[in-house]
């Protein structure tokens, strides 16, 4: 793939997959490389704008979406929807296949970045001679434990909820990497089970990857090597790591504008000791319920620790019920609730943050990482679980224990937080994410990967076309 090569981009409907994607465009199109980034009119609409170095070669083309039953108006990524109805927008997402088709003519890339949901993009590249590439924003070790083609079309080694509670025999190496044992039987329905668009997540992602020309995943040899060999040995065919696609990371700032939502917030860390503050957030498409909300809540209180917590309100639930009766004016010397958006990056750089209780999503992970932030894991949903399953194993985080059934309680959330902060045990933690920050903050490494997989695609095109 040469300077001046044309790329589609067409990302699966999340922003976590979406996000990831339009970084990776504009990295490549940093490097000469021009990028077509394929969505939706109201994604689109919601994008971070185009650095104007690049926008000559960087153009958002739209593709409508098309109505369906069961996939209300106007919703088109999976953040507008619950999780029963994203099964809709996956149906929808197949009936774009003819009109992207009608894009591939009229426009003639060279390389088409596809997602999991788009199965059958491999067959409409290779009839006009086109390299695919399935590009894979998860994590190695995510993508390692979900396995080869044939285990994801059906099942063949893991037939019990009890087997994906530990690491599959793929894996030639001991590993964390695995779901809880409550997650086993949600998994296996997920994966397995024909949605209404008549195909399974697994069979999707089993087209994908047996189809495809090569394989792009959102790490580094430097932190998952292992992980990144395993995928290369079950699929059989090239795994290009690209790098973390870390953000840009800000240096703290000395001073906010006081017209901003958040220079009181500003404020109020500007006064906390340095590395004391712990940073809580899940995520923008996670919608916690309320009765987690209030466990969560205790649990923070009951640490005693200073703390700063950007919460997400559900629809319909007003700002006064979602947190404990009494719970803001009882903290309010030593933490800060923030309902909605927030700079979060600005937010990590502050000197005073020094820890991150949260989701485990891989992009958070890397922003987190990216500033030497010990890790307080509390996954909820998806990949999550794996990934923080192999911060653990990385002396990189510590999770919060669950229950049998996958509950959590206050105690052990106050008592996590306090391990990772504050013990003596945790000192093991918080010094190696101090060590990985050099990896997943620097900006050198990552404009190594990028320039790695232009140049692989370059020598694989002239091989394989």
């Amino acid at each position: 793939m040469a300077s001046k090569s044309h790329v589609f981009m067409f990302p699966w409907l999340a922003f976590g997959h979406i996000l990831p994607y339009l970084e990776f465009s504009k990295q490549l199109a940093a490097k000469g490389i021009h990028i077509s980034f394929i969505s939706t009119p109201i994604n689109i609409k919601r994008f971070p704008s185009i650095p104007q170095d690049i926008s000559g070669r960087f153009k958002f083309i739209e593709i409508q979406l098309p109505i369906v039953d069961g996939l209300p108006e106007n919703c088109e990524a999976t953040i507008d929807l619950s999780p029963e109805q994203i099964q809709y927008l996956k149906q929808a997402y197949d009936a774009l296949k003819v009109p992207f088709e009608s894009l591939v003519q009229k426009e003639a890339p060279q390389m088409i970045l596809f997602d999991f949901a788009a199965c059958w993009i491999p067959a409409i590249a290779a009839r006009y001679g086109i390299t695919s590439v399935f590009f894979s924003p998860l994590s190695a070790a995510s993508s390692a434990y979900l396995g080869p083609p044939d285990e994801l079309r059906s099942f063949r080694l893991r037939t019990r909820p009890e087997d994906y509670a530990r690491a599959p025999e793929w894996i030639p190496f001991p590993s964390l990497v695995a779901y809880r044992p409550d997650q086993g039987t949600r998994f296996m329905q997920h994966v397995y089970i024909p949605d209404v668009s008549g195909i399974s997540t697994g069979q999707r992602r089993a087209k994908t990857l047996a189809e495809c020309d090569l394989v792009a995943v959102r790490s580094c040899r430097e932190f998952e090597d292992s992980y990144l060999n395993v995928l290369e040995e079950i699929y059989q065919k090239p795994v290009l790591p690209i790098g973390l696609l870390p953000p840009n990371f800000v240096e703290n700032k000395t001073s906010y504008p006081e017209s901003s939502n958040f220079y009181g917030a500003f404020k109020w860390l500007d006064k906390q000791e340095q590395k004391s503050v712990v940073f809580v957030g899940f995520g923008s498409e996670y919608k916690m319920p309320v009765e987690t909300i209030h466990e969560l809540a205790y649990g923070i209180e009951l640490s005693g620790l200073p703390f700063m917590w950007i919460l997400k309100k559900p629809e319909g639930i007003d700002s006064q019920d979602l947190l404990p009766t009494g719970f803001v004016s009882r903290i309010s010397d030593r933490g800060i609730v923030s309902f909605g958006w927030a700079p979060q990056q600005e937010i990590l750089a502050h000197p005073s943050i020094g820890g991150c209780l949260f989701h485990s999503g891989w992009g958070s992970i890397i922003e987190s990482l990216g500033f030497g932030h010990p890790l307080i894991l509390m996954p909820m949903v998806n990949d999550q679980t794996l990934n923080a399953k192999l911060l653990v194993e990385k002396s990189a985080g510590f999770e919060v224990p669950r229950n049998k059934d996958g509950s959590f309680n206050r105690d052990m959330v106050a008592k996590s937080m306090r391990l990772v902060m504050v013990a003596e045990e945790g000192e093991t933690i918080r010094r190696k994410t101090s060590e990985l920050q050099a990896i997943f903050a620097s900006q050198h490494l990552q404009d190594d990967y990028i320039s790695k997989f232009i140049r692989y695609t370059s020598s694989f095109k002239k091989r394989e076309h």
